[in-house]
């Protein structure tokens, strides 16, 4: 990221996004809480990319250069936190389960930042209470120093649908198969299995926020079968696919502004004439 926009204050607010936008490299002085009630966003930094469905926000601590990319139409929501408040004690980007609850508190945090009220104070003090209990997501795809392992990720991101082993992928880049399971250990902290599935959901996270049918989904990401790409989506997201997406368009209609209704004219209006 070689030119980084310096924006002292996280703002609090709500925006839209429409697929393929995207909020070039910046940092903030305070810390941030991103939020995205359809689609899907991906954060990315120097480290890696964290990326979140409707169902998830990214905490972003002050200080850290990132920037920002939809996939499908977003309804983003902004939460901007002074550096000394942190209330989860986290200091790299990480993935929160958004309870119903804390979405709304959300929603209504950032749909009307006006000044600072006691209501306001109490609605953000409620918040932050319900993000201490939000539990934290492994969803990130973190980015290599060593280029070996950077050349086989390289592999795996162009086509997530590969079958190759990792002793394949290392054959074919000229590295171990032992070298690389422990870069993998010592670098992301995961093995390569729990990688490969984590570059598939971001995957199968963006064709879903393009309309992909879930069946084309699971084929194109490499899973076996739809039933399999069900299953491992419904233990990292809680629902399947299909409601994901369904639940996404519903979020998606309900922001997006409608036109005002036609109004006939009255007998005689000089409009009509």
């Amino acid at each position: 990221m070689a030119s980084v926009r310096h924006a002292p204050k996280a703002p609090t607010r709500a925006q839209s996004m429409t697929a393929g936008e995207s909020i070039d490299a910046h940092r903030h002085d305070e810390h941030q809480i991103v939020y995205a009630g359809s689609g899907v966003l991906a954060v990315t930094t120097d480290a890696g990319t964290w990326f979140a469905p409707g169902t998830r926000a990214i905490w972003i601590p002050a200080g850290t250069v990132h920037a920002h990319r939809a996939h499908g139409h977003l309804d983003l929501h902004l939460v901007g936190l002074p550096a000394e408040d942190n209330p989860l004690g986290l200091h790299t980007p990480t993935v929160l389960t958004v309870s119903p609850l804390l979405r709304e508190l959300i929603r209504a945090h950032t749909r009307d930042p006006g000044p600072d009220t006691a209501r306001r104070r109490r609605l953000l003090a409620v918040l932050r209470d319900e993000l201490r209990a939000s539990p934290q997501q492994p969803l990130r795809l973190p980015t290599s120093t060593d280029p070996r392992l950077a050349a086989v990720c390289a592999l795996v991101h162009a086509n997530p649908a590969d079958p190759r082993t990792l002793a394949e992928l290392g054959a074919a880049t000229g590295t171990g198969e032992r070298t690389l399971s422990r870069l993998f250990r010592t670098e992301f902290g995961m093995t390569y299995p729990q990688w490969r599935t984590q570059s598939r959901l971001y995957h199968a996270l963006r064709l879903l926020a393009d309309g992909a049918p879930v069946t084309a989904v699971a084929h194109r990401c490499g899973w076996s079968s739809a039933s399999a790409f069900i299953d491992v989506f419904r233990r990292s997201f809680g629902c399947t696919p299909g409601t994901h997406s369904r639940r996404a368009r519903s979020e998606a209609e309900a922001v997006r502004p409608r036109p005002a209704p036609e109004v006939p004219f009255a007998d005689g209006d000089p409009a009509r004439r």
